[in-house]
């Protein structure tokens, strides 16, 4: 039997269950361990363990914006190779989710109370770059995956020495965001320029800020 394509709202109504499991964190399983599974957390002192957990809110915050962006563009893109790399792509990010989830209740912390609001930002910028076009769709990939990148490299500098943990997935979500910004380009996404760059860069410090403590 032929398989039935997916009208708009079916589509509508599958991306309105993914909204609701990242939401809730309900759902989410990790495709791999997490890069911290098996090492000891060490001892951090309560500023410490505040300021790591307020990195490592930031960085699921990130991922809840990543999962929104890429449903955005699997919605409205054109080309049906392009939907389903937006859908890898997304499906890759999960494990993110989930281990700085886990390693925020490991901290005795919690996600940021504003994902909604961030999550609903990022899907609706998606959606609008994936009706474009696909390649305009790709270029922001890439461009948000370089500030993403940017974010991880300042926060691997800022954790305690001795937070092995932390670093480890951190760490490994670089490599992964490196590798999706540059498939991104490889498939024919547009490389925005600076200027454009520098918008979402200011959009990003207005996250990180809040999202850090709240």
């Amino acid at each position: 039997m032929r398989q039935r394509r997916l009208s708009l709202i079916d589509r509508l109504i599958s991306e309105a269950d993914t909204v609701l499991r990242t939401m809730t964190s309900q759902g989410h399983t990790a495709a791999r361990p997490s890069p911290s599974e098996g090492h000891d957390d060490t001892e951090l002192s309560p500023e410490e363990r505040r300021h790591v957990a307020g990195l490592m809110r930031v960085n699921h915050t990130g991922e809840v914006c990543a999962q929104a962006l890429y449903q955005g563009q699997a919605l409205t893109a054109k080309l049906p190779t392009v939907r389903e790399e937006m859908q890898q792509a997304a499906e890759e990010e999960v494990d993110h989710l989930v281990w700085c989830e886990q390693r925020l209740q490991e901290l005795d912390s919690h996600t940021s109370y504003l994902n909604p609001a961030w999550y609903g930002l990022s899907f609706a910028l998606g959606a609008v770059a994936g009706a474009i076009g696909d390649k305009v769709s790709l270029g922001f990939v890439a461009a948000t995956e370089e500030r993403v990148c940017n974010h991880l490299k300042e926060h691997l500098q800022q954790l305690p020495e001795e937070d092995r943990k932390s670093q480890l997935i951190l760490q490994q979500m670089l490599e992964d965001e490196q590798r999706h910004g540059d498939n991104a380009l490889q498939a024919g996404g547009t490389d925005f320029p600076r200027p454009v760059k520098d918008a979402m860069s200011a959009v990003a410090k207005v996250m990180t800020r809040s999202s850090y403590r709240v």
